[in-house]
């Protein structure tokens, strides 16, 4: 018996990890509190090698501080890092995708120094060749039917924002911070669109006051992409890689102009649904078989989901407060959620947090971390969370807690996975025994189909179909099915 087997080649998502590492910046003695600490880290490069990724970029950390003389100042340094990822299942064939962030950040005083150590999270996208073997034709009856494979095609590239705003007059720009929210991914013929808004939190003093503020400054991409048709799903990442401020005062006025100039830069990927013509069962007329099945699994995106939610709350504190505490900024709003299940359905669990300063009575500054739980009803299948938090604001009601608010924009970005389950090869068995009988009569299963029966018959659906031109499917109970067999008369 002769089989013949085809490879299906392709493109895809094989693998999605994630990874941490430590970046550490060291500050000199001039600064004597910590009121703010911001870190922001961008990747120039990933490769995937024998057993391990290696990613590598710069970490730019900002702190806001008081020195000795009650002074509030700001300072800036960039750190360079590399870091390895192990696992077993890298090669050098595979393309790494990633994107940094960071997830939390310490301060500790060592001496006349104050050490910054910010803990760097990374997500690693790993793309590569997706092939498997399938039954193609031979001396078999098949079944053909077409499965789905979603095939992969990176895209990317960079943009450049920027936005003109006016505000009252800022003595000096101490601390910014940005955050991306993406609001729309569209594929048109030949095009990945991506749009948004990034939500820059500014930090300045005003004369002796600390001043926060923020502004939503939208953003579009159009990225070309031969494969992007419409219907077609993608996923974007979108990261700001570089923002520049410029302030133009006029302190007779009381206004001040801030010009933002953003560097964004956007990965993406394109998934095609390729349909591959596969045989999903087969038999011979003759022997017995023993089919040998594999499954083709292929990974993708499904639908986004939004929701806008305002949260209001009583906040845990790092430090304590009081009535005599003066409040003067919010600054660094962030979140971190996870989608959970539970018995009422699903939700997007999480707490938004910020930094809260304080001048307090003796006229110093302090900084208080705000963390703010929520629970929102979604709606969604399993994938990946964002939370934009924007117009956050703290009120002290009574004397040691603080009530905050803030707006949610939540984003799930569902994950898809395809499979299909096809015939990989056929092996030969015993010849079956010939029935002579120039006529046979089959009572079959109820329910079964056509193919189901000529299985069963041993026949080609085609020969069944000539056979029982009148029979329906799926068979009824009680219906009988007529085998006729052409006999050679020797003279």
């Amino acid at each position: 018996m002769n089989t013949e087997t085809q490879v299906f080649r392709g493109f895809g998502k094989r693998k999605e990890v994630s990874a941490q590492t430590a970046v550490e910046c060291r500050f000199g003695q001039e600064v004597e509190t910590i009121l703010t600490t911001h870190c922001s880290a961008v990747l120039t490069g990933a490769d995937v090698v024998s057993g391990e990724v290696r990613y590598f970029g710069k970490a730019h950390f900002s702190i806001v501080y008081e020195d000795a003389e009650k002074h509030v100042c700001r300072a800036e340094k960039g750190v360079e890092f590399s870091a390895v990822y192990k696992d077993e299942f890298c090669y050098p064939a595979l393309t790494a995708r990633a994107q940094i962030f960071c997830e939390n950040i310490s301060v500790r005083r060592e001496g006349a120094s104050v050490y910054a150590t910010a803990l760097l999270g990374c997500d690693i996208f790993l793309y590569g060749e997706q092939s498997f073997e399938y039954l193609a034709g031979g001396d078999l009856i098949l079944r053909r039917e077409p499965v789905k494979v979603l095939t992969a095609h990176l895209v990317s590239g960079n943009a450049e924002v920027g936005d003109e705003f006016d505000t009252d007059f800022l003595s000096d720009i101490l601390q910014h911070a940005e955050t991306v929210n993406l609001s729309a991914i569209d594929c048109e013929t030949g095009i990945l669109k991506a749009e948004g808004e990034i939500n820059l939190c500014i930090l300045a003093l005003r004369g002796g006051t600390l001043v926060s503020f923020e502004r939503l400054v939208p953003f579009g991409f159009e990225i070309p992409c031969e494969q992007a048709a419409y219907g077609a799903s993608a996923e974007v990442r979108v990261n700001v890689i570089d923002c520049t401020l410029h302030a133009d005062a006029d302190e007779e006025k009381g206004k001040c102009t801030i010009t933002a100039e953003l560097t964004l830069a956007l990965d993406g990927c394109v998934f095609e649904e390729t349909e591959v013509d596969a045989v999903t069962d087969a038999f011979s007329p003759a022997f017995a078989t023993s089919l040998v099945f594999a499954t083709a699994e292929s990974a993708g995106v499904g639908d986004v989901v939004r929701v806008t939610e305002r949260l209001t709350g009583k906040c845990a504190l790092s430090g304590p407060v009081d009535f005599s505490d003066k409040f003067e900024a919010v600054t660094l709003q962030r979140a971190e959620a996870e989608l959970v299940s539970n018995e009422g359905g699903k939700t997007v669990d999480g707490v938004a947090m910020s930094t809260l300063l304080i001048q307090g009575a003796d006229g110093s500054h302090r900084g208080i971390e705000l963390s703010l739980p929520f629970s929102v009803p979604f709606e969604a299948g399993a994938g990946s969370v964002s939370v934009l938090v924007c117009g956050m604001s703290a009120r002290q009601k009574q004397e040691g807690e603080i009530e905050a608010e803030a707006t949610l924009k939540i984003t799930v970005q569902e994950k898809r996975r395809v499979f299909a389950r096809l015939v990989a090869n056929c092996e030969e068995g015993e010849a079956l025994p010939v029935n002579d009988s120039a006529v046979s009569v089959y009572i079959p299963r109820a329910g079964d189909g056509l193919w189901e029966l000529a299985k069963s018959l041993k026949k080609s659906p085609e020969e069944v179909s000539a056979s029982n031109p009148d029979i329906e499917f799926p068979i009824k109970e009680g219906q009988r099915v007529i085998v006729y067999r052409k006999k050679t008369v020797s003279k």
